[in-house]
């Protein structure tokens, strides 16, 4: 049950759909061309191409996308929030939004005759997962969508990185949200991203974003640096960094103060969504008041579920005994 008295989290992303099948061995992978645990952007033919050799009664369809990931999860906790995301007028489209609003999330998606973007989720017998990912509808997103009054009740921006191909998307929202009063944070979402579009995020950061959220590669690829000097490089210019180091776990740095979090033993079956569903549970304890050392323990907690099933999201019936785990982390702080 969403608790409408925190503050708020407003997401902007590629608003996808999963399309989830196991495939008996990999020359599916070879006869389409996909290396295997890799993701492949594809054209929409190609994409149907691959959902009619793949789909079948077990294949499973679920919300996808970074920041969607995210607000999901946070959703789920009881988080605040709402998502803002281009999707097409089709089935997938109504999916994407029916479920968002079931979970209480509020949506603001715009529509484009493009169909909803989907990741085509291939699972080997080994579950290693090779993804064929085509962006549709998610990829017009553009800074004319950002409707009047968009951000009215939300006091957190969270954006993924994904979206800074479109520098005038990304720099449009970031400054409507700052002249609402929001606080403004991203997600550097690959090292790829950050080597393509460096210059413009580090303006971009250091002039106006409060959070910034990283893994190590990311980290490394924005300063040059190793995760603990990149951390401190990278808080010069916000008001609280995150960097995130596997399995020596995270480094949190706010204003002066460095927490130092570890991480959640896991019996890793899918690292899809780890890096969202952390960023989940930050956002649920930064949103209740929670200190850092609660706040990345809890995101810790999550990420850690999260990496033992398979795809980016935790099945509904997970939920209460997360729930209760995280209820614990916050009577023993």
């Amino acid at each position: 049950m969403v608790n409408k008295n925190i503050p708020a989290v407003l997401g902007i992303g590629n608003a996808l759909v999963d399309v989830i099948s196991v495939i008996k061995d990999d020359s599916l992978l070879q006869k389409f061309n996909l290396p295997r645990g890799s993701m492949t952007l594809v054209n929409a033919e190609r994409s149907q191409q691959i959902y009619a050799a793949t789909f079948s009664e077990s294949s499973k369809l679920t919300t996808g996308g970074s920041v969607a990931n995210t607000m999901r999860s946070l959703a789920n906790m009881g988080g605040n929030g709402g998502y803002m995301g281009k999707v097409g007028r089709d089935k997938l489209g109504d999916l994407f939004k029916d479920d968002f609003e079931r979970r209480g999330l509020r949506t603001h998606l715009t529509y484009s005759e493009s169909g909803t973007g989907r990741v085509m989720a291939l699972v080997s017998p080994d579950s290693e997962r090779t993804m064929a990912t085509y962006l549709g509808a998610a990829s017009e997103l553009q800074a004319y969508d950002y409707m009047p009054g968009l951000f009215n009740g939300y006091k957190y921006l969270y954006m993924e990185g994904y979206l800074v191909f479109n520098h005038d998307l990304i720099k449009a929202g970031v400054e409507k949200a700052k002249a609402a009063g929001l606080k403004v944070a991203i997600d550097l979402s690959s090292f790829n991203v950050v080597d393509a579009n460096l210059e413009f995020l580090k303006d971009l950061i250091k002039n106006n974003v409060d959070i910034v959220i990283a893994n190590e590669e990311e980290a490394r690829s924005f300063t040059g640096l190793e995760p603990e000097a990149a951390l401190h490089e990278i808080a010069k210019d916000c008001e609280l960094a995150i960097v995130k180091v596997g399995k020596e776990g995270s480094l949190i740095k706010h204003g002066d103060v460095v927490t130092r979090i570890g991480i959640v033993p896991a019996k890793a079956l899918d690292t899809t969504g780890a890096g969202d569903a952390y960023a989940a549970g930050f956002f649920y304890g930064l949103t209740n008041g929670y200190s850092m050392a609660v706040s990345g323990k809890i995101a810790a907690l999550v990420s850690g579920k999260v990496v033992e099933v398979m795809g980016p999201n935790l099945p509904d019936h997970q939920w209460p005994e997360v729930m209760a785990e995280i209820n614990k982390i916050v009577a023993e702080d």
